[in-house]
């Protein structure tokens, strides 16, 4: 099976998901997209309230970008030590059926081999090492394909957290923990590099590669 690799370099999270919404809406082929770090930058999901999720008057004494995704999830700050991974396929890519669920016990079983972290697991949605958080995602299936994107903290700045409330709707395993003793990072564990290079791995094992850079996908994609 082939599969396009985009891979980026502190891309603005905005205009990678400028990406994601311009390949869902004009190829039939399948993807991946790697992107290493961005600018802070507050990401919502499409229908969450922001006076549930942010600490507005902090946030606009630091002057952090907002913005809004147009898929689900929760709300994620990220900036240049968050390593974006998104999967865009076709639902005829794979045996399994595109739903939500499946889709994340795929990525759950990608990421296992990719990475040979024995702490790594999925927990309600969320990637874990132990019982910490090190990934969120969110996902947009279409009639024909499915989108699935996520982060992982290789780092975080505690002074970041500030930034969020504690959101109403928690996993089970957090416990109603603070986000400092909810989160962990894999810093400790792999470097970004090698991470990268891992997934890159993963996937050459699994499809035909076909390797882009920001000057080869197609001009009419391309953002200012």
């Amino acid at each position: 099976m082939n599969l396009n690799l985009l891979e980026f370099n502190s891309l603005q999270i905005s205009k990678q998901l400028d990406i994601e919404q311009k390949i869902l809406s004009s190829t039939n082929e399948n993807w991946c997209i790697i992107n290493s770090g961005s600018t802070k930058t507050i990401v919502m999901g499409l229908s969450t309230k922001s006076e549930d999720v942010l600490n507005s008057k902090i946030i606009k004494k630091d002057n952090v970008n907002v913005i809004r995704r147009f898929s689900g999830g929760g709300t994620v700050i990220v900036d240049g030590d968050t390593i974006f991974i998104t999967f865009i396929f076709q639902k005829t890519a794979h045996k399994f059926e595109s739903f939500p669920e499946q889709i994340l016990k795929w990525t759950e079983q990608f990421y296992k081999s990719a990475l040979k972290l024995p702490l790594f697991s999925l927990q309600d949605n969320d990637y874990t090492l132990g019982d910490k958080k090190i990934g969120g995602n969110a996902q947009y299936i279409k009639k024909n394909c499915w989108l699935h994107h996520s982060t992982f903290l290789h780092d975080f700045s505690d002074k970041n957290m500030e930034y969020l409330k504690l959101p109403k709707q928690q996993p089970n395993y957090r416990k109603n923990r603070p986000h400092a003793d909810f989160l962990t990072t894999l810093k400790g564990h792999i470097t970004k590099q090698s991470f990268i290079e891992l997934v890159k791995n993963e996937l050459s094992r699994r499809y035909l590669i076909k390797s882009l850079n920001e000057d080869q996908y197609p001009g009419t994609w391309r953002l200012d």
